[in-house]
């Protein structure tokens, strides 16, 4: 997850967020656009037209992203939202597609809504040439269709997480049915996909003395920490295999209202309880923020009587809120709790809390389903 993300609005549903570092992006698209532009006119001209294209540019890096969603959430692919960042967009799923042929018509969809939308950026040109003698809407559709081809290209690249990665995931989930195996073979094209970008990146910038290289250079390193992370949640899945959460999960959770101030709290049967997170409930029992110790220390004691939770919790993702009968490797690979701060909150069918699966849990559930021990002492 990005932190420090804006919500800008809703398309066909789907939420999106920007994060603060697009500003660099839409920065940097202006100023390789306006050295494209032919010098003519005015440079007010010149830079009114980057700007706009580097916007339109990044509203190209939606479509791209919204046509992953929307194909997701056609096949039951729950979606939480998009986010356009430094580096371009990702959509953000809340479960994982269930089957090959779902994961390679999600991973395909975004390059093939690029190509589509280079294509008409071309045909654009094309038609505007003979209109347009100076040139420099010419040129900026053009650019619009290079860069958006290019696109649709880089991201077919074979290596997760890029959506080529995906696709290779795809076929050999597909043709071997071992769903693990496939990640972990486009993990391992990820790293090598990296490194080749890395050292594009660093002949760049050593031999041809260009600066560019230096964004390679951060993709390549983006790339392998991705599929490093890709690795790891291979290897978690592999360990919990078809652990359930009511398996693992602590039951009855203590549940804590949320309008509770930290001095109830400390009156509680919470403070000897020897639980260290706790789900928060608004008033009609739902889970909605969690709370660890440390959130409270953080209180003055003369504050403690005029301090709510709510002041002090973190809000509840909705993805870590689950149900017994899910897979407990699902559930972790959307929310890796981290420990004594966060937890996976299980509900039943009215959404009250019913059982809580902390970083503790999956810890031992891992360490135990590897030796073979039972689940529960």
């Amino acid at each position: 997850m990005l932190h420090g993300t804006i919500p800008v609005g809703r398309i066909a549903g789907i939420r999106i967020g920007v994060h603060w570092s697009l500003l660099i992006t839409a920065a940097l698209f202006a100023g390789i656009l306006r050295t494209e532009l032919p010098h003519r006119g005015s440079p007010v001209t010149s830079w009114a037209v980057s700007v706009a294209g580097a916007v339109v540019l990044l509203a190209c890096l939606v479509a791209h992203e919204l046509a992953h969603s929307v194909a997701a959430r056609r096949r039951g692919v729950h979606v939480d939202r998009i986010v356009l960042w430094l580096l371009g967009g990702v959509s953000e799923f809340a479960d994982e597609p269930g089957d090959a042929r779902t994961e390679l018509r999600v991973a395909l969809a975004g390059p093939a809504t690029s190509m589509l939308i280079g294509l008409l950026w071309y045909a654009a040109a094309v038609v505007t040439a003979p209109v347009a003698p100076s040139g420099i809407l010419v040129e900026a559709f053009g650019w619009l269709a290079v860069m958006n081809i290019a696109l649709a290209v880089f991201n077919l690249l074979p290596g997760a997480p890029l959506d080529g990665g995906r696709v290779v995931q795809a076929l050999i989930w597909a043709r071997t049915g071992d769903r693990l195996r496939a990640a972990t073979t486009a993990a391992r094209c990820g790293r090598v996909l990296g490194a080749l970008v890395i050292a594009a990146g660093a002949v760049e910038v050593i031999v041809a003395r260009h600066p560019a290289g230096l964004w390679l250079i951060l993709l390549g390193w983006f790339l392998r920490t991705s599929a490093n992370a890709e690795m790891s949640v291979a290897g978690l899945r592999h360990r919990l295999g078809d652990i359930m959460i009511g398996d693992v999960m602590t039951s009855p959770p203590l549940a804590l209202p949320i309008r509770w101030p930290v001095a109830d709290v400390l009156r509680s049967h919470a403070a000897d309880s020897g639980h260290r997170v706790f789900p928060l409930i608004d008033p009609a029992g739902h889970p909605v923020a969690l709370l660890a110790w440390s959130d409270l220390s953080r209180v003055s004691p003369a504050a403690r009587a005029t301090t709510e939770l709510s002041a002090l919790a973190r809000r509840l993702p909705p993805a870590a809120v689950v149900h017994e009968d899910e897979l407990l490797a699902d559930a972790a690979t959307r929310v890796l709790p981290r420990p004594g701060l966060d937890a996976l909150v299980v509900v039943d069918e009215s959404d009250h809390p019913t059982g809580i699966v902390t970083a503790t849990d999956l810890i031992a559930a891992c360490d135990r389903s590897t030796l073979g021990l039972p689940l529960q002492m």
